[in-house]
C-alpha cells in the first residue's frame, strides 16, 4: 500500500539507475546510495524505478520486485515511487502492476508492449484492452509512455485520447514522441481537458524548448545525474524567468550533448560513468548486450562534466 495517497504525477521526476556488481548481480548497497543521493535533491515530485534507466529490459520479475522493495526501504517514506510496467504481454503487465501496488508504489509508468510493434497502431483495441485490464487490476494512477510513432509503439493521437477518456486512472503521459509539433499538440490538448492529464516531457535532449511549450513536468533518466539542474530549469521556466532558464540550460547543454549522442542506447551507460567520475557510484557495470564504453568516450564525458561545472567539487576534494 502506498504511503502517498492521491498521488499526482507532475513536476520533476528522475528515473534512477541500477548498480551492478562485476558478475552482473544487483548491487543493493550502491543502488541504495544512488537513490539516497537523488532523493536528497529538493523540489522533486517522485522517483521512478524499474524504468529504462535501470535496465528493466534485462531484469526478471523477481529482480524488479526486489528493486522496488529496496527502493521503498531506502527512500519510500520520503518521496513517492513510480514503478515501471515493462512487459510484452498484458497478463505479465498485470502481474507487475499488482506487485507494484503490493510493495507500496504510488504510480505506474506503463510501457507499450513490444508485441504491438508490428502493426499495433492499426489495432487500437489492443491498447484499449491492455490499459483496461491494468486499470481493473490496480487502483494506482498510471502514466502512459508515449513512444515515437516511427518505432511502431507510439499511440496515434486519436487512440491516446480515447485511452485517456476510457481509463480515468491515466493521469499523465511520459511524452517521447520526438516530434516538436506533436509534443505541443499533446501539451495543449491533454492539459486543457476537463480532467487534465499532465504531459511529462522526456525530451531531455531539448528540455528547455519542451518546457517552454508548457509541459507540466518531466520524467527523465538524466535526472540520475542532473536532477538539481532540472528542478532549477523547471522552476525558472514556470516563473517566466527566461534569462535564468537560459543560464541553467547553458550548464545542461554539454551533458545533453554527451548523454544523447549516437548510439542512443548508451545514454544510461554514460550516466553511470558520469556518476563514477563524480564519486557517486563505485563502478559502471551494465548488463549485456550493453557494453562498457570506450576510453575515448569516457574522456568526452569527463570533458562534458568539467564544462558543466559538475566535477569541480570532486576535483577540489582530490
Amino acid at each position: 500500500m502506498s504511503r502517498f495517497k492521491n498521488y499526482s504525477p507532475r513536476g520533476v521526476i528522475p528515473a534512477t539507475l541500477l548498480a551492478f556488481n562485476d558478475d552482473y548481480s544487483i548491487n543493493d548497497k550502491e543502488t541504495a546510495r544512488h537513490l539516497r543521493h537523488v532523493a536528497a535533491v529538493q523540489g522533486l515530485n517522485a522517483i521512478t524505478v524499474n524504468g529504462h534507466a535501470s535496465e528493466v529490459h534485462a531484469c526478471t520479475f523477481e529482480e524488479q520486485q526486489h528493486i522496488l522493495a529496496v527502493s521503498m526501504a531506502e527512500v519510500g517514506d520520503k518521496i513517492p515511487l513510480i514503478n515501471g510496467v515493462y512487459a510484452d504481454g498484458t497478463l505479465e503487465a498485470v502481474r507487475i502492476a499488482k506487485m507494484a501496488e503490493h510493495e507500496g508504489a504510488s504510480c505506474l509508468l506503463v510501457f507499450p508492449p513490444n508485441s504491438m510493434s508490428m502493426g499495433g497502431q492499426l489495432r487500437p483495441e489492443m491498447a484499449q484492452v491492455h490499459y483496461k485490464m491494468l486499470a481493473d487490476a490496480t487502483d494506482l494512477p498510471m502514466i502512459l509512455f508515449q513512444y515515437p510513432m516511427s518505432t511502431g509503439l507510439g499511440y496515434p493521437f486519436e487512440t491516446m485520447m480515447r485511452l485517456i477518456e476510457d481509463v480515468p486512472s491515466i493521469r499523465a503521459i511520459k511524452d517521447w514522441c520526438a516530434n516538436p509539433m506533436l509534443h505541443e499538440k499533446h501539451i495543449r490538448n491533454l492539459q486543457s481537458l476537463s480532467r487534465p492529464v499532465t504531459v511529462l516531457t522526456t525530451h531531455s535532449a531539448w528540455l528547455m524548448a519542451s518546457l517552454s511549450m508548457g509541459a507540466d513536468g518531466l520524467l527523465s533518466g538524466a535526472g540520475s545525474v542532473v536532477a538539481a539542474q532540472q528542478v532549477a530549469l523547471f522552476n525558472a521556466v514556470k516563473s517566466g524567468d527566461l534569462k535564468l532558464a537560459q543560464s541553467i540550460n547553458d550548464q545542461l547543454y554539454p551533458m545533453q550533448q554527451a548523454f544523447y549522442a549516437e548510439p542512443f542506447l548508451d545514454m544510461h551507460n554514460r550516466m553511470k560513468e558520469c556518476l563514477v567520475m563524480q564519486g557517486l557510484l563505485d563502478r559502471a557495470v551494465v548488463r549485456p548486450p550493453l557494453m562498457k564504453l570506450r576510453d575515448t568516450e569516457l574522456a568526452s564525458l569527463r570533458h562534458a562534466l568539467e564544462t558543466a561545472g559538475l566535477l569541480k567539487d570532486r576535483i577540489a576534494a582530490e
